[in-house]
């Protein structure tokens, strides 16, 4: 198990413009300017990103390819726009997928009147190429896990009260995230922003010190 804190996260802006213009943004692994070749990726796992947006601001037009984008939205609104057509507006408890594919461009931006927190992860496709495509899923059930067979993934999200316990998925690669809460796994404290990568998992529980709500990739390789 490899415990990552929130305080050694890469504190990043919008590569746009070379500075926070409205956005902040924590990187788990290398990204962008930041590079660390010890930290380039977790099985499929390419990228883990806090996105802090304030009112007005956002991400202009992008491209991707060959990524599978997935986004957990934390508190506020995120308006979504693609090249395919999509237009939404994804709320808190919701998880959006855009698996770019071949190549799609988007438009990410808060356009509420309160301040926008995401976490965005982004997975490598076990094929690449094809069509890309969108899912929005609102309100996710608790117990309901969200299947990305393109990555050879799973993502369960979890919210607990304290004292409960979370069971770890046996898998050959297991990431976790902290979103806020505290919790103890293993001999480790874990906290908001900190994170785990845990390699042939078996039997582990999370035990919810305070109330928690996590993201879990359960992988199928390493």
């Amino acid at each position: 198990m490899d415990v990552r804190r929130s305080g050694d996260r890469f504190r990043g802006g919008d590569p746009a413009t070379g500075d926070s213009a409205g956005i902040e943004t924590l990187h788990a692994f290398s990204f962008g300017r930041f590079y660390d070749p010890d930290n380039l990726r977790f099985g499929p796992i390419l990228a883990c990103n806090e996105e802090h947006l304030a009112p007005g601001a956002g991400f202009d037009e992008h491209p991707h390819s060959h990524t599978e984008i997935v986004t957990w939205v934390v508190e506020g609104e995120l308006t979504h726009r693609d090249s395919a057509g999509h237009a939404t507006v994804v709320r808190a408890g919701d998880v959006q997928h855009l698996s770019s594919a071949a190549g799609v461009r988007h438009v990410e931006r808060n356009d509420g009147d309160r301040p926008l927190t995401f976490v965005q992860m982004w997975l490598a496709p076990l094929e690449p190429g094809g069509e890309p495509f969108y899912t929005h899923v609102a309100g996710i059930a608790d117990s309901t896990p969200y299947a990305l067979p393109e990555a050879g993934a799973m993502l369960h999200v979890r919210r607990r009260s304290e004292g409960e316990r979370i069971g770890v998925p046996d898998a050959a690669g297991v990431y976790v995230h902290v979103v806020r809460g505290e919790m103890r796994l293993g001999g480790e404290r874990l906290g908001e922003g900190d994170s785990a990568r845990i390699t042939d998992a078996d039997g582990l529980e999370l035990l919810v010190l305070r109330d928690t709500e996590v993201l879990m990739w359960e992988l199928g390789a390493v």
